[in-house]
This record gives C-alpha cells, structure tokens and sequence, in this order.
C-alpha cells in the first residue's frame, strides 16, 4: 500500500511555488541584463566627462556600497583610507597600479585622496573575469594602457 502511495505521489505534477514574502532587507540582486543596461548609459555618459569616466552608484548601504564604472582613459591615482575595493572586471582590459606610495595627492573627500602620482608599486594586468582585492591605504590606479575601454563592478566595504 505504501509503494502504491508513493507512486501516486510521483504522478501527481509538481507545480512551482513562488513566495509571496517580500525579499530580505538589504537583499539586492544585479542581472547580466541590467547591468548592460546600465554600462550603455556610462558609455553615452563617458566621452563627455574630462577623465572619460562613468559610474553609477547601484546601492549603498551601511558596510558596503555597489556601483558599475566605465572608463574610456586612464584613472587617477587614488587612496581610500577606510574603504576597501574589490572589483570585477566586466569587460576591456587594463594594467592595475597598487602600491608604493601616494605623492602630492589631494584629499577631495573625507578619508579619499586622489591625484598626484604613485612612486614605486607593483603592476598587474587585468582582464575580464578578473577578481581584485585592494587593501584600504593602497594606493592604486587604472591604466588602459592602449585599451579603448574598461568597465568593472565595485564593491567598497567600508570602516577599515
């Protein structure tokens, strides 16, 4: 009786269940689709910022901010204080300058200088599909390197 059961169980066709629960607070979710969305608003927005550079702010929350940058040129020397970055390339490719140390920067936010140049560091290349780390008090920079655009996904992870 008990196979029997079983076997009647298995006909019976199994429907898809949807939740009608609102999402988690803070749950946030970028799909492929919107986030090509948005790089073709940064790519119309990029030629006419003088460092031929984008980026929207996806959210921002209390521990951590998201946002997507396009660049179509090299990136300012640049040192976050209390901020980490990791990033993810989408597309395009550059070389990554990080380290050394920050020379005649300008603090232009608080905890966030800019400008300046980097002396010494070490160089990396980067592609799509690349996963990077930068340290709070790093200072790095974006370089195209003959690349004519680079477009990477951001998150800063705050309070360091």
């Amino acid at each position: 009786m008990n196979k029997l059961w079983l076997c009647c169980l298995l006909l019976v066709p199994v429907q898809e269940v949807t939740s009608q629960e609102p999402a988690p607070e803070g749950f946030k979710i970028w799909t492929t689709a919107s986030l090509n969305s948005v790089n073709q608003t940064l790519s119309h927005d990029t030629p006419s910022d003088p460092h031929h550079f984008a980026v929207q702010m996806l959210s921002d929350f209390p521990n951590d901010a998201f946002m997507l940058v396009h660049r179509e040129a090299d990136g300012q020397p640049e040192l976050h204080e209390t901020q980490v970055d990791v990033i993810f390339v989408q597309s395009g490719s550059a070389t990554l300058l990080v380290g050394g140390n920050l020379v005649n920067a300008e603090t232009v936010a608080p905890h966030e200088k800019r400008n300046g140049s980097i002396q010494g560091g070490t160089r990396q290349k980067l592609s799509a599909g690349d996963i990077i780390r930068i340290p709070a008090k790093t200072p790095h920079q974006l370089l195209l390197d003959g690349s004519l655009q680079f477009t990477y996904f951001v998150v800063k992870v705050k309070g360091y």
